[in-house]
């Protein structure tokens, strides 16, 4: 019983999970409303969140068992621990309780949630194998998770441009992620960015990404509202350039590994800077 419980953490990424529940009540507390934090309506939005992102990871790794045998094999829980039939089951109850507790806090919120559980079995099935749209599905529903809490108390700007923080980021990770997984992709025909465009012209998308992202939050700071820029030019600017530098070198496995790390650790210092904002 213990070993199940160990792998479906594993599998379900409990440490992701983890770092969504922070997101979400940190954003709460710093950029909607204080008062919130207590609300049993912001637990079960939370809690339902996590299931349907839970539930995603779940049909992910159903449908990329062999990708992931050459790519992540240490990874690999489906087939081993947890058989094919209880995983797809597992995948099921997450998703469909994780709608469920969105229509006890309003429809708006259920249809999101069953909305979001639909693109994350797309992907999973077709839409990561194809250039650009899977990077960019995920992209979206990272920065879905932020803006639903505006389902709670109305429209907040400063949610909206941490869900355009989420989202950019997000999509240079996912990016950086099939740049990572090349072997895999290429055996069992995927067709991600750099096998389609190779290696060199999807570091340049990248650096252009990169120079967009940070090119907004200087657009934003002088034109919509004003940002800690002292904290983004040592925990964002900084992280983005060297980001930045490393990727020119990088070509291998651990490379790659490496620079989508740093992406996780500069999202990380972003929510952090939701309490200076």
């Amino acid at each position: 019983m213990r070993s199940l419980f160990t792998s479906l953490l594993r599998l379900t990424r409990s440490g992701n999970l983890l770092i969504i529940a922070i997101t979400q009540y940190t954003a709460v507390k710093f950029l909607v409303n204080p008062a919130l934090v207590y609300d049993w309506r912001l637990l079960v939005l939370c809690a339902s969140t996590l299931m349907i992102a839970g539930g995603g990871y779940i049909i992910n790794d159903y449908y990329d068992i062999k990708i992931d045998l050459i790519n992540r094999p240490e990874r690999v829980v489906i087939g081993k621990s947890i058989t094919r039939r209880y995983a797809l089951l597992y995948h099921t109850l997450l998703s469909f309780t994780g709608t469920a507790l969105g229509f006890l806090v309003g429809w708006k919120l259920g249809v999101a949630n069953f909305a979001s559980a639909f693109l994350l079995w797309l992907y999973s099935n077709s839409l990561k194998r194809l250039p650009f749209v899977g990077n960019l599905a995920v992209a979206l529903l990272t920065g879905a998770s932020l803006v639903v809490l505006l389902l709670l108390d109305g429209y907040h700007d400063k949610v909206i441009l941490y869900a355009l923080f989420a989202f950019s980021m997000t999509l240079i990770r996912e990016i950086i992620k099939d740049m990572e997984d090349l072997k895999g992709d290429h055996t069992f025909g995927c067709k991600t960015l750099p096998i389609v465009w190779g290696l060199l012209r999807t570091k340049l998308l990248l650096y252009f990404l990169i120079v967009l992202f940070a090119g907004g939050i200087l657009a934003i700071n002088r034109f919509v509202m004003p940002l800690p820029l002292t904290y983004f030019e040592v925990f964002l600017f900084l992280p983005l350039a060297l980001l930045a530098l490393y990727l020119i070198r990088a070509d291998t496995k651990r490379d790659f590994q490496l620079l989508s790390l740093a992406c996780k650790i500069i999202m990380i210092l972003g929510v952090a800077s939701m309490a200076i904002i």
